[in-house]
């Protein structure tokens, strides 16, 4: 049987590979990715403690399922506007990469 500790280490090493990405890459595209991975991981954790705590009924509590949905809709904002960012930088600078981009002035 699959227990909270599982669910609990999957998320962490998601959450590691996902600050990992955006330590280490430059690419502002790999990034964003990378912060997504984080969201998701975060989310995981969420859904995981929310499966294993169970009310007095016997159900589990679903209030934290109603709140990762919150994060995922703000998550898929969150890239629409980082994608027109990187593609407003783009044309601008002809390069995604973090080094290149010194500021936001165009």
């Amino acid at each position: 049987m699959i227990t909270l500790g599982d669910y609990l280490i999957v998320s962490g090493i998601l959450f590691v590979i996902g600050f990992a990405g955006v330590m280490l890459r430059r690419n502002l595209i790999i990034i964003l990715m990378s912060l997504e991975l984080m969201l998701n991981a975060a989310n995981l954790s969420l859904v995981a403690f929310s499966r294993f705590r169970v009310d007095s009924t016997g159900l589990p509590n679903y209030d934290v399922q109603v709140f990762v949905f919150f994060i995922i809709t703000v998550a898929a904002a969150e890239v629409a506007v980082g994608l027109a960012i990187i593609v407003a930088l783009y044309r601008a600078r002809q390069t995604t990469d973090v080094k290149d981009i010194s500021s936001l002035k165009f």
